[in-house]
């Protein structure tokens, strides 16, 4: 099922909109909490939905390498696998595979590596990547790019670039070959360069995708490099496709970047900065495994009305913190994901009142300075 999208609500360039999949609708603009290895770490299914989440993202290249994708299918999929009902996204691959660089080796084929995990060589191709995401069952599943390095110069970005199309060619061909069970998404390379960009999103729409995402960002670049991208590319993307922004990021983040017109997002950044000790709120970020906590007897945050801070201490947190207690990690990961998913929901309530530039502006005030950790 080629999953479907329509704009609901609109305020300037932000929209909320509706994406049908075979595995239930979402509202966007949509945060998927990232499930790497087939679980969102250290919560299970049904918390999730408490939490609000509406999609996951799983991870192509780690369920490649283990369990495999023999297994997956004997389960009908990563939905049965996992416990969940609701849509997953997985990805292709191509930015883990980035990430061992000096691992691995990139040809027009596609990509040889070795496997982090035992050392052997493991072949991942636009086709691979596909056969993949198909044994997975995914409702959105992605085209296997060519993630440009940071900082690169044209010529190094448009390589990388024209390579990542003619992937997407093939990924496209494969993937609607086969029985295909959800729809594939287009990704946008190019790097820094405005004009590569544009070229790659030129070359995208000569082939039909459900959506289109944006992938070479969050890669070390600077906001404002990161703002100028968007601001270039994201009106020309299509009005009646959701438009994906891949592995971003702050809170900040999000908050500019549906203020100009995106609507999915992922990032391990609740889950990984929960795990170490890092917890997000409004006014911005508290270490709870700072000294000063050690007597407090408040919640993380007094605004907040997740589990975690409805029952248990400051004081408590950094204890269990201490202790390397497992319950302290759930806790810390059950409030930044209530945080992140509420924060979405922030964002679409303010888009159908006509209120986003008010409440973005008063929320970016309250968080300035918010990667001061307290």
């Amino acid at each position: 099922m080629n999953p479907s999208f329509s704009v609901e609500a609109r305020d300037g360039a932000a929209r909320v909109g509706r994406l049908v999949t075979a595995h239930g609708a979402l509202e966007t603009p949509a945060f998927m909490p990232v499930g790497t290895y087939g679980t969102v770490k250290a919560m299970t299914p049904e918390e999730l939905e408490g939490l609000g989440a509406q999609i996951i993202l799983g991870n192509t290249f780690h369920l490649l390498l283990r369990p495999g994708a023999k297994v997956i299918a004997a389960h009908g999929g990563l939905h049965g696998f996992m416990h969940w009902r609701h849509p997953i996204l997985t990805d292709s691959g191509g930015f883990q595979v980035f990430s061992l660089k000096s691992l691995r080796r990139i040809t027009e084929e596609g990509v040889r590596f070795r496997s982090p995990i035992d050392g052997s060589e493991v072949r991942l191709t636009p086709e691979d990547s596909m056969d993949m995401q198909l044994a997975l069952r995914s409702d959105i599943a992605m085209a296997l790019d060519d993630c440009t390095e940071h900082p690169a110069t044209e010529a190094e970005a448009r390589a990388s670039m024209e390579r990542s199309m003619r992937w997407a060619l093939r990924s496209h061909q494969h993937y609607y070959a086969a029985d295909a069970p959800g729809g594939l998404f287009g990704i946008v390379q190019g790097g820094m360069h405005a004009n590569l960009r544009l070229a790659s999103l030129e070359a995208l729409l000569r082939l039909d995708w459900p959506g289109l995402a944006v992938g070479g960002l969050a890669v070390g670049e600077s906001e404002e490099e990161r703002v100028r991208i968007l601001e270039t590319l994201v009106p020309h993307m299509p009005d009646e496709r959701p438009r994906y922004l891949m592995g971003v990021g702050r809170p900040e983040d999000i908050v500019a970047a549906v203020l100009r017109g995106i609507d999915m997002f992922d990032c391990v950044m609740p889950t990984r900065h929960a795990r170490n000790g890092h917890l997000f709120t409004a006014s911005g970020v508290i270490n709870i495994r700072n000294s000063v906590h050690q007597e407090d007897l408040g919640p993380v945050d007094p605004a907040c009305t997740c589990y975690t801070c409805r029952n248990y201490s400051r004081a408590y947190l950094r204890h269990l913190d201490r202790c390397n207690e497992i319950l302290g990690a759930r806790l810390n990961t059950i409030h930044n994901l209530h945080f992140y998913l509420g924060l979405l929901q922030s964002l679409r309530a303010a888009i159908r009142a006509a209120a986003l530039k008010a409440w973005a502006a008063d929320f970016l005030a309250a968080r300035r300075g918010a990667d001061a950790v307290a």
